[in-house]
C-alpha cells in the first residue's frame, strides 16, 4: 500500500510505503511531520527508512525529525552534502524493506545528488522520481550543481530503459496530477520530445525561472537535518 500526502505550499508529494507492520517514507516535509507520525502510530507501524530523493530547495525536510521520533534509518545518495544521512547509497544499491526491494537509481541533472527509487509491489512497478521526471515536465537544472546534459542522460539512458507501464510518482506536481507512466511521459511529455539532445539542453539552460521562495532557507536547513 502507498499512502500519499500533499504539502500545498510547495506542491510536494510525500509517499508512505506500507508493507505489513513496516513502512518507508519518501520526500517527507517538516511541516507535515505530525501528520506522518500520527498515521504511523495509529497503524502501529515501524518506520524503517526515511528517504529524500535529493536536497530540496522549496521545503524543509523531515528526515532529521523523523529519525529523532522513530529511530528510522535516513537515506540519501552518497553525493549528498546532507549531514544527517545514516546510510548513504550508490546507484544500484538495494534497500531491503519487509519482503520488498527498493532499487536506487542515480539520476543527476536537477541537482548533483538526485536519485529515483524503483519498487515492484503486488505485480505493479513504481518509480519515485523526485524532481528528475515530473508529469508533463522535468526538474529545472539551474542551481545546486544541476546540469541539463546530465539530466538528459538520466532521462534517456536510465529511465527510458524501464518498462513503459512503470508508474511515475513525482515529488512535485503543480497542476493537480497524481501519477503517470514511463510510457505516457516519453510519448507525451514535451520535455522528452525535443528533436535532439542539443535542443533539450538549450531549452533547459534558458528557462530563466525565479528561485524557489524558500531556497536560501531550505537548502541550508536540508544540509543540516532540517534545522535552519
Amino acid at each position: 500500500m502507498i499512502e500519499r500526502f500533499f504539502h500545498a505550499e510547495s506542491s510536494t508529494h510525500t509517499y508512505l510505503i506500507v508493507r505489513g507492520n513496516e513502512c518507508v517514507i519518501i520526500d517527507p516535509v517538516l511541516d507535515d511531520v505530525d501528520q506522518y507520525s500520527d498515521l504511523i502510530k495509529e497503524q502501529n507501524l515501524k518506520l524503517a527508512y526515511a528517504i529524500d530523493t535529493h536536497i530540496h530547495a522549496d521545503h524543509i525536510t523531515a528526515l532529521g525529525e523523523l529519525r529523532e521520533r522513530h529511530g528510522c534509518i535516513t537515506i540519501m545518495g552518497e553525493q549528498s552534502q546532507a549531514a544527517c544521512v545514516s546510510q548513504p547509497i550508490n546507484c544500484g544499491d538495494v534497500i531491503d524493506f519487509a519482503d520488498l526491494k527498493i532499487n536506487a537509481l542515480f539520476t543527476p541533472g536537477h541537482t548533483d545528488d538526485s536519485y529515483c527509487y524503483y519498487l515492484e509491489m503486488d505485480n505493479m512497478k513504481y518509480l519515485f522520481t523526485g524532481d528528475t521526471l515530473l508529469i508533463n515536465g522535468c526538474g529545472r537544472t539551474d542551481f545546486q550543481n544541476g546540469s541539463s546534459a546530465d539530466l538528459h542522460s538520466s532521462l534517456f539512458t536510465t529511465l527510458r530503459k524501464l518498462d513503459s507501464d512503470t508508474i511515475v510518482l513525482p515529488a512535485h506536481d503543480y497542476n493537480g496530477k497524481l501519477q503517470s507512466t514511463i510510457g505516457h511521459e516519453f510519448e507525451n511529455n514535451p520535455r522528452l520530445n525535443f528533436s535532439s539532445r542539443e535542443e533539450f539542453i538549450e531549452f533547459m539552460d534558458n528557462l530563466n525561472l525565479p528561485d524557489p521562495k524558500l531556497m536560501d532557507v531550505a537548502v541550508t536547513a536540508n544540509k543540516n537535518c532540517g534545522i535552519s
